[in-house]
C-alpha cells in the first residue's frame, strides 16, 4: 500500500510537469489535443493535408443541416478556410465558420456581405455554431439580414471548431479570423460584392471592432463600409477614470474560458495551477463541451471559491477582456450599449465609447433603456440595418461624438 501510495504520488508530480510542459509552448507551436478543447466532432474540421500559404482561401465546403440552416437561406454551407495564427505564431491554420446566401436572384451589382462576430458560446470545438447551429437568438439576427438580401458569412473564430485553444476575446486573433472569412466568402461566389460590414455582439464586439482596426493593414483588400458593435467589450485604459478590469458576469466559466483560450502570458502555469477543487470542475466541464455555465450554477462554484488565491489575481494575470490601444478607422462605426446590461456594466462600455470618439472615429452610439445583454443584438437590428444600408450607399454618416 505505502508504495502504491508513492508511486501516484509520483505519478501526479510526472502529469503535473508534462501538463505544466505542455502548457508552456514553444513559440511557433499550436497548443492541441483536449486540454486546449480540440474534440473530433466531425473530419470535416481536420485539415491533414499541405494549406496553402495565404490566409482567406477556402479549403472545403458542405451542407449545413436544414435543421441549422435559417428560413431566408437560399443556400446555407460549413467553410473551413485558412487564417493566420497570431496568438502563438504558428502560421496559416484552418478555421472554420459558415456562409449564408439569400433567396432568389443576386442583384445585378452583387449582394453585399454582412460579417457576423457571434458572442460566447464555449470554447470547446463542439461549440462552434457552424456545427452545432447558431442559438436561436443568433439565428434570428443572422436570418433577418438575409431576408433583407444581405450575403452572411459567420467565422467560428479561431480554435473553435478548427485545431488548437479558441483565442477567446484575443481581437488580434478574432479580427483575422472575420477578414479571411470575407475574403474566403468573396472568393467563392462572385455574386457576393466586396462592400463590407462586420458586425459583433458581446464577445463579438471586440472581435468587430479588432477586425475593423485591422483592415488597413492586414486586409486593405476588403471594402469595410463600416462596423457594428452591441454589448462593447474593447477596453482601453485610461489612468484619469476608474474602469471595470474585470471578466463579464459573475460565473467564473467566463474568466476559465480565457484561461484556457491563450489569454495567460507565454510561459504561464496550466489552468489548473490558478483553480480550487471547485473550480476545476468548472475547466473540465469548459474543455469538453458548452456546458460550464450550467455546471457553475448546478454546483454551486462561484468566482469566490473556484479561483486560488482569489478572482482578482487571476484577472490581474490576464489581463482586462478586449484590451486594445486607442486606433482611427476611416469608416463609420455603430456601437449599441443596452443600459440594464448585467454583463458588461453601461459606465465600462461608455468609456470605449469616449475612447473611440477622442481617437477621432466617426462614432454612432445607440442606447436601448432597459435592455440586457443578450437584448442589446435583438434590439439594435434596425438601427444596425439602416446604418449598413446608408453606409453600403455611400452616405455621410453624422457622428455622435461631439455630444458626449
Amino acid at each position: 500500500m505505502k508504495h502504491m501510495t508513492i508511486h501516484k504520488i509520483w505519478m501526479g508530480l510526472l502529469l503535473s510537469a508534462a501538463s505544466c510542459v505542455a502548457h508552456a509552448e514553444a513559440k511557433g507551436v499550436l497548443p492541441t489535443g483536449p486540454a486546449v478543447g480540440d474534440q473530433d466532432i466531425s473530419p470535416f474540421y481536420r485539415w491533414s493535408q499541405a494549406l496553402p500559404p495565404a490566409p482567406g482561401q477556402l479549403l472545403r465546403e458542405e451542407a449545413i443541416p436544414p435543421a441549422n440552416t435559417p428560413q431566408h437561406a437560399g443556400k446555407a454551407v460549413r467553410i473551413l478556410y485558412t487564417s493566420q495564427d497570431v496568438r502563438w505564431h504558428s502560421g496559416i491554420i484552418p478555421v472554420s465558420g459558415a456562409l449564408y446566401l439569400p433567396k432568389g436572384e443576386a442583384p445585378a451589382n452583387g449582394w453585399n456581405l454582412i460579417v457576423w462576430a457571434h458572442g460566447t458560446l464555449g470554447v470547446a470545438d463542439s461549440c462552434a455554431p457552424s456545427w452545432a447551429g447558431a442559438n436561436e437568438r443568433d439565428r434570428d439576427y443572422i436570418d433577418r439580414w438575409l431576408e433583407k438580401g444581405y450575403a452572411v458569412v459567420a467565422p467560428d473564430y479561431q480554435g473553435l471548431g478548427g485545431p488548437g485553444p479558441h483565442a477567446y476575446t484575443i481581437w488580434e486573433s478574432e479580427g483575422r479570423s472575420i477578414l479571411d472569412a470575407a475574403r474566403t466568402a468573396l472568393h467563392m461566389d462572385s455574386r457576393i460584392a466586396n462592400r463590407v460590414v462586420i458586425t459583433g455582439q458581446s464577445q463579438g464586439s471586440g472581435a468587430s471592432i479588432g477586425a475593423a482596426r485591422l483592415v488597413a493593414t492586414y486586409a486593405p483588400d476588403i471594402n469595410v463600409r463600416g462596423a457594428i458593435a452591441t454589448a462593447l467589450l474593447p477596453y482601453f485604459e485610461d489612468a484619469t477614470q476608474p474602469q471595470d478590469k474585470a471578466s463579464p458576469g459573475g460565473s467564473p466559466h467566463i474568466l476559465i474560458y480565457r484561461l484556457i483560450g491563450g489569454n495567460l502570458p507565454d510561459g504561464s502555469p496550466p489552468p489548473e495551477h490558478y483553480l480550487t477543487e471547485k473550480g476545476r470542475i468548472v475547466l473540465e466541464a469548459a474543455r469538453s463541451g458548452c456546458a460550464a455555465r450550467m455546471v457553475a450554477e448546478r454546483e454551486g462554484i462561484t468566482a469566490s471559491d473556484a479561483f486560488s488565491p482569489s478572482p482578482d489575481a487571476v484577472e490581474a494575470a490576464v489581463g482586462p477582456p478586449g484590451q486594445m490601444s486607442p486606433f482611427k478607422v476611416t469608416f463609420p462605426l455603430m456601437l449599441g450599449t443596452g443600459l440594464a446590461d448585467e454583463a458588461i456594466p453601461p459606465q465600462r462600455q461608455e468609456l470605449a465609447v469616449h475612447a473611440m470618439c477622442r481617437s477621432g472615429n466617426t462614432v454612432i452610439w445607440k442606447r436601448y433603456p432597459g435592455v440586457h445583454h443578450s437584448d442589446t443584438l435583438p434590439a439594435s437590428f434596425e438601427d444596425a440595418e439602416a446604418f449598413a444600408r446608408n453606409v453600403l450607399n455611400g452616405q455621410s454618416v453624422a457622428s455622435d461624438c461631439n455630444g458626449l
